[in-house]
């Protein structure tokens, strides 16, 4: 596993942007740019910019190729519990995937009463909720105690930079957001993908903790996985063998610190109000590093560290020649 300073040389290895002029209808994330392609096609090249707080506060090296390959990883080994977007990966930072009609309905399932966002049921639980998302939660359960059962929480899925909103099963059917059937399908396929990576995850000494699913429906009306899955972006990851220790003492579970750029900032100053102060190379080099110890300790392999003798656009320009 690369150490920070053995990634020295990919300090100035980023994806900022990737726009290209010659690929049709394109569309800027937070992360992504997108290009839908006239036969239904669409392509995700993921850059390395980093967001929180509302704004992009820096890119991370290499970040966007581990989250791509990552979520390859997954979707290639859940493809016998749901069918997915995934065509092809021409380059390490790019997906081609079939166009699909988002479905508005986010399913997060969740093994542990954790969580640090508004939606979250432990921030929901400390303010003395029992009644969330539909379930019923125990008197008495501590910070990061595993529940009584798996359970989904499904949001209200934001298209218009707006902010998810907690559902309830009974309020996902009554307003029309999703039929019955389409309800019961992506609970269904929801709780399988997330067995199967709790497994996975097991079998690597993590605990996979919780993660957010999306979904959405091809030309045929299918219901197909979208977005990723089981990355450190999506999912909550906790190592196994200190979490015992941990929990009993009262103290934060260990786990990748995907916050580590989040929290330097936050040190700082105030980013909702206050200019962020530049990001130093060695804290970006340092979250990359971070990126790269989730993706090898998931998959249990290595990462496959690029060559840096051409900028990472100009690669991704000559994969993507079939296209232009």
């Amino acid at each position: 596993m690369p150490s920070a300073a053995a990634l020295a040389p990919y300090a100035d290895y980023v994806l900022q942007d990737a726009a290209i002029p010659e690929l049709p209808n394109h569309y800027r994330g937070k992360v992504r740019e997108n290009y839908d392609l006239p036969d239904g096609r669409r392509i995700i090249i993921a850059t390395d910019r980093l967001s929180a707080f509302d704004r992009i506060l820096t890119a991370v090296p290499l970040k966007g190729q581990v989250l791509t390959q990552l979520a390859r990883f997954w979707f290639e080994r859940t493809g016998d519990l749901c069918p997915n977007h995934v065509l092809e990966y021409p380059d390490p930072n790019v997906l081609v995937c079939r166009r699909l009609s988002i479905l508005p309905v986010e399913v997060v399932v969740r093994d542990y009463l954790a969580g640090t966002t508004s939606t979250s049921i432990l921030s929901m639980y400390r303010a003395g909720r029992r009644e969330m998302y539909g379930h019923r939660f125990p008197e008495g359960l501590r910070p990061n105690q595993k529940l009584p059962r798996t359970i989904l929480t499904p949001t209200s899925k934001a298209f218009d930079a707006g902010h998810d909103e907690e559902l309830t099963p009974a309020q996902i059917l009554d307003g029309g957001l999703l039929t019955a059937a389409q309800w019961e399908e992506v609970s269904a396929r929801a709780l399988a993908l997330f067995a199967r990576g709790r497994e996975m995850a097991a079998a690597r000494g993590l605990i996979l903790v919780d993660t957010k699913y999306e979904f959405g429906l091809d030309a045929e009306g299918r219901i197909v996985l979208a977005d990723e899955i089981h990355t450190p972006d999506s999912s909550r990851y906790w190592f196994a063998g200190s979490y015992a220790e941990r929990f009993a003492a009262g103290t934060a579970p260990q786990s990748f610190d995907k916050d580590f750029v989040r929290s330097w900032v936050v040190a700082r100053c105030d980013p909702y109000k206050d200019d962020v102060p530049p990001i130093p190379p060695e804290v970006n080099l340092e979250a990359a590093r971070i990126y790269i110890e989730a993706f090898e300790t998931i998959t249990g392999t290595a990462f496959p560290l690029p060559a840096t003798d051409r900028p990472v656009l100009a690669r991704i320009r000559a994969n993507l020649a079939p296209f232009l």
